[in-house]
């Protein structure tokens, strides 16, 4: 007799209320899969026994408030599998509807192919590019620690969350899940609980063939606690080894899960139950073997949803006993509970932005240096800031002088070494801004974005407050080559959507550059930072550099020869260390009789955001000699010089040299940069 007829639409026992609750996932994620004739229904039906144990029995979470702080968090890293996430947050009573579960991967719906933070209710990560969401949860883990270890008092555990965190081979098999696991288990982040889907199959087929590592070895290499599940479908041994691993305090725990993927498809087992619409009859077929009655579509049991909606009440209760517990905590801790109150919010504490230096009377020095001292200067006054580098700091001038570091047991501190892993560094950052209440920027050379590219169109999707902090810019780095020398990476970030990238003049426009970051806290922002000295620009005779949050401004007007503004013939429009040869070459220009406006354009993506009668007015359409100066590749330009406009820019790579030796040979002298102006008039 099937199952289903055995419980004759009732759950006679925990056992088989259980196995009913397990395999609406299961049916839930097929025909939600086939009707989208789309979809991945490998990882949904292979781990639901153990996704179900771990929302029913150990997960804290509230539906009705998804963004609850006290919360569990989880991710789902091999966000291809994202039926079951969205099974069960329906199930457990998100702002998910039925009607949302039977619109997966359509238009508009709130259950796209990969899980989005920004669309679904309950979803904390955005995932589908491997290996991405396993890394932001040792970001979240980062933070969570972080947040305990200066909030925490004895009575009071206020921030006393887990990350939970289901895998796949496929995010295992990706670098940066390696160079995550590694630096959790160099910090011992006790609070992660990871469970890795080891079903064995890849798309191309067994796991074998490119994966034959010992992965128990590797993370106990890393200094993590594995356990093993044989049975991916045994509830008691998945709940064991959770309990296992939450009594681990010292190291970040992994439990092996053996499960079988697409667990009764007709092809469970094998390469063709990984992906793809199984095809109708292949659903009855599985819905025949799990004991499911074949003719019903996106079938939930009473008996199931009210077993799964407990996650409402018990939410609520959760919650209530944190924020009476958070109340008691705020009375008896006085400033350090007012603290907790305000870094929970999204506003930045009132007045910060006094902090900021002034910059009257300053140094030639590069932008790099100039954002030091802007980070020492601000970040007594935003607790919130979390600071490091992929093993540059001392260039980067990304460390907060006031604070040691953070490591095993110092958690409380400010700065984090994340060794040489910029892609780590990058997805780390996005899990940390993710958690909330913490405020990352991590700093590498420009070059080296390269590898942290995923992590930072990630942070661009998700609309989080990650400040990336690039330093030696250009071919100014010198001696280093062009291996070390960006010249396509500004126009590689500016092509990625809500991402600011914002490349500043002098100390003025990086405190500027630094407060726009800062208010910034639905998006990312990047920042092009120089190697060598910039020039010295005087604000009192010059522009305010609070142009910098309209992207572009004009910094120095055109002039007569004898002096007096006039309207320009020419337009210097140029970014970073170039803006100071610039501001020379208009010296010359207005007393050969051009007269020239400098217009500063630190930052593209802030000016294409203003209304067209402010950008007419910085580039009026009259004057078309425009010049474009800019130590990277021309491309994108056009836009703002106009097809009658020039470039003076870098289109192929550096070289290996003295840095003012290289900006000689590539032409930006003043010299140069004035015989490409007269060729435009």
């Amino acid at each position: 007799m099937a199952f289903f007829e055995t419980l004759n639409m009732t759950a006679k026992s925990t056992a088989d209320l259980d196995q009913l609750c397990i395999n609406t996932i299961r049916t839930l994620s097929i025909d939600a899969i086939q009707k989208a004739n789309s979809g991945h229904p490998g990882l949904p039906l292979g781990m639901a026994p153990a996704a179900y144990v771990l929302w029913t029995k150990f997960l804290r979470h509230n539906p009705k408030n998804p963004k609850w702080f006290g919360r569990d968090r989880f991710l789902l890293s091999g966000g291809h599998g994202s039926m079951l996430i969205y099974s069960l947050l329906h199930l457990t009573g998100y702002d998910l509807s039925m009607d949302e579960i039977k619109n997966f991967r359509q238009l508009h719906s709130k259950t796209p192919g990969h899980p989005e933070n920004i669309l679904t209710p309950g979803v904390e990560i955005t995932t589908g590019p491997l290996g991405q969401g396993f890394a932001n949860g040792v970001g979240m883990g980062i933070a969570r620690a972080h947040l305990a270890a200066k909030f925490n008092k004895k009575g009071f555990p206020v921030v006393d969350s887990h990350i939970y965190c289901i895998c796949s081979d496929g995010d295992l098999m990706e670098g940066v899940s390696y160079e995550a696991a590694s630096i959790a288990g160099h910090l011992k982040l006790g609070n992660l609980i990871y469970l890795y889907d080891d079903n064995r199959i890849t798309i191309d087929g067994s796991t074998d063939l490119a994966f034959t590592e010992d992965v128990t070895k590797r993370f106990e290499a890393c200094g993590w606690h594995v356990l093993e599940v044989a049975d991916g479908n045994d509830l008691k041994a998945i709940e064991a080894a959770i309990k296992a691993a939450q009594k681990v305090k010292d190291k970040p725990s992994i439990i092996r899960v053996h499960t079988i993927i697409g667990f009764g498809m007709p092809k469970q087992g094998t390469s063709k139950a990984h992906s793809d619409a199984p095809g109708e009859e292949a659903v009855k077929e599985t819905k025949r073997n799990l004991g499911w009655p074949e003719d019903k579509q996106f079938y939930v049991p009473k008996e199931a949803l009210a077993h799964y909606r407990q996650a409402v009440k018990n939410g609520a209760k959760l919650e209530k006993e944190w924020n009476d517990m958070v109340k008691k905590y705020e009375k008896a801790n006085g400033d350090l509970g007012a603290a907790f109150a305000q870094i929970r919010s999204t506003d930045l504490p009132d007045g910060w932005e006094k902090a900021l230096p002034k910059f009257d009377d300053v140094e030639a020095k590069a932008t790099r240096a100039y954002s030091g001292d802007v980070i020492n200067a601000i970040a007594d006054a935003l607790p919130q800031m979390v600071g490091g580098s992929a093993d540059l700091a001392p260039s980067n001038n990304t460390t907060i002088k006031s604070s040691a570091d953070i490591q095993a047991g110092a958690y409380a501190n400010r700065n984090i070494h994340y060794g040489i892993r910029e892609h780590a560094m990058g997805s780390l950052m996005n899990g940390m801004a993710l958690f909330g209440s913490v405020i990352p920027f991590g700093g590498t050379f420009q070059t080296f974005s390269d590898y942290m590219r995923p992590a930072i169109r990630l942070a661009a999707l998700s609309n989080i407050q990650t400040i990336f902090v690039f330093t030696h810019d250009s071919i100014g780095l010198g001696e280093d080559g062009p291996t070390h020398q960006s010249v396509e990476h500004l126009a590689a970030m500016r092509a990625i959507p809500n991402l600011a990238l914002i490349r500043p003049c002098d100390a003025h426009e990086v405190r500027e550059a630094w407060r726009a970051a800062l208010s910034r806290s639905a998006a990312p922002t990047a920042f092009a930072l120089s190697r060598q000295k910039v020039a010295l620009i005087d604000r009192k005779k010059y522009a305010d550099a609070k142009g910098l949050h309209k992207g572009a401004y004009t910094l120095a007007e055109a002039e007569t020869k004898a002096g007096k503004a006039t309207i320009p013939k020419l337009i210097l429009i140029a970014t970073g260390s170039e803006v100071g040869l610039a501001m020379q070459a208009r010296e010359e220009l207005n007393a050969a009789g051009t007269p020239t406006r400098v217009v500063s354009m630190p930052c593209w993506e802030f000016f294409d955001e203003q209304p067209q009668k402010y950008r007419d007015e910085v580039l009026p359409p009259k004057v078309t000699a425009r010049l474009a100066i800019e130590a990277g590749v021309s491309q994108g330009w056009r836009k703002y010089t106009g097809d009658q406009g020039g470039t003076l820019c870098v289109d192929k790579f550096g070289t290996s040299a003295p840095a003012e030796d290289v900006f000689r040979d590539y032409g930006f002298t003043v010299e140069n940069l004035i015989q490409e102006a007269n060729r435009l008039n």
